[in-house]
């Protein structure tokens, strides 16, 4: 026998082979279980740098609890629970992904119960985005993500299982020595990474809420029927409706995702500020006064409509379930109120509307303009389909400068600020905007919303721009087309989203409310908020859905002035 033959390796076993593929396989079950259980349902609260190794260290309640329970069944009973154990963590993981979008873009959990018609509107903003093609393989592939997470984590948890079993004595003991450290870490509170805590109960506490809020979902429907049927203004006669605005046109403008830190927050208030300073100025100048305070949004960083119904229903609409349930009803609006009145014709302008909207029914408008009937020729502005500039004038051509009209009541909602703030337009003289082919030009060589969102602090100075822009574009409508006859009230619908305003900032955003005529604010002189249209940080704060109320109370008869007596008959 030679050397090189006596001292060749001889072929690794099969078996050795399938045993060390099945103990990696174990071992990657085990990690994918790990995860699921403890990883975060924020991005904010995901470990980085030098905390991801001590962010590991937990010991996660949930896996002792079921590694127990398995090690008790028969092996057919064994399988079946493990499968059931499994496919439940898997769509938990999958609850977890969407909390993260909904914590980044909403400032919020997803509700399992009252979320799902969300999705749609997401689709929407994807196909506006990328094209039908782009959304669908998107959807297609968000859908395959969720299967293939559901089937992983079944199958681990079912091989975690057999393992278990296969080492029952060894197993027992283990879960008791853990369960024993659990208790010991849970009583001192152990943590090596602040908020993180070595004994876990993240997993179980999120499927317990998630749980609870289907009865919590019946029980908020109950007590929206409650809410919506106590309206104190469902039966005043036409008459005594809006008394002290007669023959005014009243014009209610939503400003995409202005709010509070706008004008509050350091990191991007300093060019919002000098705009609304120079605004209550050129507002001055043109005879112009203002009043403005806050309002508390039902929502926060997305779902605009949740604002516009709440403010328009003076009831707090902050889930779908209750926005479709006002809105299959009959309830008093403001624009409704105007309409009962009577002299008024009412006009809703929401050129983010791509498709049908019954809800204009619902809200009371004579006539809707939309995306496809603003007359728009030129290029979208990201989400947005047309500059807010083009919006007023649009208004202007069609509805405020008709010769011959009622006075008008009419709700606009800018867009130009709405996420992704990219591009962002530039304000134009008014004769040269036309069927706003102009824009086409003025759009080249504009950031792209791919460019901006790269750095997180330039997605703030672009939000802070497109809020100039919109506030820039109203101030300018004003001095341009405004008369004695005009009462302008504009606000914001919620804040925008965590990248620019951070976790945990209020749901305020300012209000303002404009007018010539001095009467219409001596009607709200008792309000007690801030002269010009920046409200100051003193300004009174208000649940949104109070706002309806109080606008009916203030302009209705009895704040009427003293009619003359006529003197006595001699």
């Amino acid at each position: 026998m030679s050397f090189f033959t006596r001292f060749r390796r001889r072929p690794e076993a099969p078996g050795s082979v399938r045993r060390a593929a099945a103990a990696a396989l174990s071992v990657l079950a085990a990690v994918l279980v790990f995860l699921a259980l403890v990883v975060p349902d924020q991005i904010t609260r995901l470990p980085a740098g030098s905390s991801v190794p001590a962010a590991f260290v937990r010991l996660p309640i949930e896996a002792l609890a079921a590694l127990a329970l398995l090690l008790v069944l028969p092996a057919r009973a064994r399988g079946v629970v493990a499968g059931v154990l499994g496919a439940a963590l898997g769509l938990l993981t999958v609850v977890k992904v969407i909390n993260m979008g909904f914590f980044t873009v909403l400032a919020r959990q997803f509700d399992p119960v009252l979320d799902w018609p969300l999705f749609a509107d997401g689709y929407r903003f994807v196909k506006s985005s990328v094209g039908r093609p782009g959304a669908l393989a998107a959807v297609a592939g968000v859908i395959l993500l969720a299967v293939a997470v559901v089937v992983l984590m079944t199958l681990a948890v079912r091989r975690l299982a057999r393992v278990a079993a296969a080492h029952r004595t060894a197993g027992v003991r283990g879960v008791a020595g853990v369960s024993v450290a659990w208790l010991a870490v849970a009583a001192l509170g152990t943590s090596f990474v602040p908020g993180v805590y070595v004994a876990s109960d993240t997993a179980a506490v999120l499927a317990y809420d998630n749980v609870l809020k289907v009865p919590a979902a019946v029980q908020d429907r109950r007590e929206f029927a409650a809410e919506a049927a106590a309206d104190a203004f469902r039966d005043v006669p036409a008459p005594e409706l809006l008394t002290g605005l007669r023959g005014k046109d009243v014009v209610f403008a939503f400003i995409e995702s202005y709010g509070r830190s706008a004008i509050e927050d350091p990191k991007i208030n300093q060019r919002v500020t000098a705009t609304l300073a120079d605004g209550t100025r050129r507002l001055t100048a043109s005879g112009f006064s203002a009043r403005s305070g806050f309002l508390t949004s039902p929502t926060s960083g997305g779902g605009s409509w949740l604002a516009h119904s709440t403010f328009q229903s003076g009831v707090w609409i902050n889930n779908e379930q209750r926005y479709r349930s006002l809105v299959s009803g009959d309830r008093l609006t403001l624009t409704s109120a105007f309409r009962k009145a009577t002299g008024w014709q009412t006009v809703g302008v929401e050129p983010g509307i791509t498709y049908a909207w019954p809800e204009g029914r619902f809200y009371g408008f004579d006539r809707i303009y939309d995306s496809h009937t603003l007359g728009y020729h030129g290029p979208a502005y990201g989400w947005a389909t047309m500059p807010d500039q083009f919006t007023l004038k649009s208004f202007t051509d069609q509805e405020y400068t008709r010769p011959e009209r009622d006075p008008l009541m009419a709700e606009l909602t800018f867009v130009s600020s709405h996420t992704p703030w990219a591009p962002i337009p530039a304000l134009l003289d008014w004769d040269e905007i036309g069927d706003g082919s102009v824009y086409t030009a003025q759009q080249r060589g504009a950031a792209s919303a791919g460019e901006v969102w790269q750095d997180a602090a330039r997605v703030r100075a672009e939000y802070a721009k497109s809020v100039k822009y919109s506030v820039d574009s109203l101030v300018s409508w004003v001095q341009e087309y405004g008369d004695d006859n005009l009462v302008l009230v504009f606000l914001g619908d919620h804040q925008p989203a965590p990248i620019v305003v951070g976790a945990g900032a209020s749901h305020d955003v300012p209000i303002s409310i404009v007018a010539r005529d001095p009467a219409v604010l001596d009607r709200v002189a008792g309000w007690g908020w801030t002269a010009g249209i920046q409200p100051g940080p003193q300004a009174p704060v208000w649940p949104m859905q109070a706002f309806r109320d109080k606008f009916l109370t203030a302009f209705g008869p009895q704040n009427d002035p003293p009619r003359p007596q006529s003197p006595p008959k001699r």
